[in-house]
């Protein structure tokens, strides 16, 4: 298995708003692969929200709403969006290390 500070953050998170980690020495296991397809959606849709963002700030006749609504989504999507980039950095890391050796 893998050590403490091998753990993968994993893109969605546990009770309470917790992160939840994968321990595993398989990248091709079953939740690994679940959790590569997560973040894939999750940055496509990140993407999709971007382009829809600028278009309707581009309007001038935005309500406030449809701007809160908006700002609630984005800041969902970089939520989700860093959360992935901080998990792939750190797989990055380990890879690194490991190569290293």
């Amino acid at each position: 298995m893998t050590s403490q500070n091998e753990l993968r953050l994993l893109p969605w998170s546990g009770p309470e708003g917790k992160p939840c980690y994968l321990s595993t020495d398989d990248s091709d296991g079953h939740m690994s692969r679940l959790a590569d397809n997560v973040e894939a959606v999750q940055l496509g849709m990140a993407a999709d929200l971007l382009e829809q963002a600028q278009e309707e700030l581009g309007s001038a006749d935005m309500e406030l709403e449809a701007l809160r609504h908006l700002a609630t989504d984005l800041t969902g999507a970089l939520r989700d969006t860093l959360r992935v980039a901080t998990s792939r950095g750190h797989l990055l890391t380990l890879r690194e290390l490991h190569q290293s050796r």
